[in-house]
């Protein structure tokens, strides 16, 4: 019964935590030209920080990648109030199905959004996911970051995972797209996301200081 509650609860929340945060958007010509090119891409986030984006985020034409856990359930049901396509899988299950079910996703005309460094960390460490998914369907990765400035860390959790508060200031960045080509190292381009990734954090930290 608790489990089919959550998802209505922390809709709710974050309904409050969006409407009572000033917004500030930092590179939205970057999504934006990736489209009117005629392209789609993949959201690139840190797992840490996908609460608020249930918000900022709601009623796109994207589908993110949720781990088959019953926790993944939960959230799957709450993105699905948020008007959120989810697809279950991860690194450790489900992961090729849903990698191809991404990819076809991105032909069909929608974005894709995975949190390289989920479900269970390491914490700000990519993972060959998302990049796997960008080399097969040759879509750009658009690093994305949220934050506020009132929020709990949960510090006990692998990576102090952030529930935002409501009355604050709140900010979401789009950073510099990273593509794969189909001989690229994934190693080195890993890298490459994951300070992408970094800065475009950095960023939504200091707009919010």
């Amino acid at each position: 019964m608790l489990r089919r509650v959550v998802p209505y609860l922390a809709y709710a929340y974050v309904t409050l935590v969006g409407w009572t945060n000033r917004m500030t958007v930092s590179g939205a010509d970057v999504p934006k030209k990736i489209h009117d090119s005629g392209e789609r891409f993949i959201y690139a986030f840190w797992h840490q920080r996908q609460v608020f984006f249930t918000w900022t985020h709601r009623g796109v034409d994207a589908a993110v990648l949720v781990s088959r856990s019953k926790d993944g359930e939960m959230i799957a049901e709450t993105m699905r109030l948020s008007r959120i396509k989810a697809v279950r899988g991860s690194s450790s299950r489900g992961g090729v199905a849903a990698a191809k079910e991404m990819v076809d996703i991105l032909r069909s005309g929608w974005d894709v959004g995975i949190t390289p460094d989920g479900p269970k960390g390491p914490a700000r460490k990519v993972k060959d996911g998302a990049l796997r998914v960008a080399q097969l369907s040759g879509v750009p990765i658009v690093p994305i970051a949220n934050a506020t400035s009132r929020r709990l860390e949960l510090k006990k959790a692998w990576d102090r995972f952030h529930v935002p508060l409501p009355f604050g200031r709140a900010a979401v960045v789009y950073g510099t797209p990273v593509r794969v080509g189909p001989d690229d190292d994934l190693a080195a381009k890993a890298l490459e996301l994951e300070t992408a990734m970094n800065a475009t954090t950095a960023e939504a930290e200091r707009l919010v200081s």
